[in-house]
């Protein structure tokens, strides 16, 4: 069987945390930001991680699992 390759586009998105947590950038936080709420603002500023059926679907992806 041949060896799985890393999907590039998933690669530049995530990043796997040594423990395995799977971590994201918030969407909607690039522009048009003046009508968002300063709380917005801050909660998007964040790094947020994923948990659940789709955390492994990335990793998978990214040919870890």
């Amino acid at each position: 069987m041949a060896k799985q390759k890393t999907q590039k586009s998933i690669l530049k998105r995530f990043k796997i945390t040594k423990n395995g947590k799977v971590l994201h950038r918030s969407s909607f936080a690039r522009h048009l930001r003046t009508k968002k709420s300063a709380s917005q603002k801050r909660r998007q500023a964040q790094v947020k991680h994923m948990v659940g059926p789709r955390a492994r679907k990335i990793k998978r992806m990214l040919a870890l699992a």
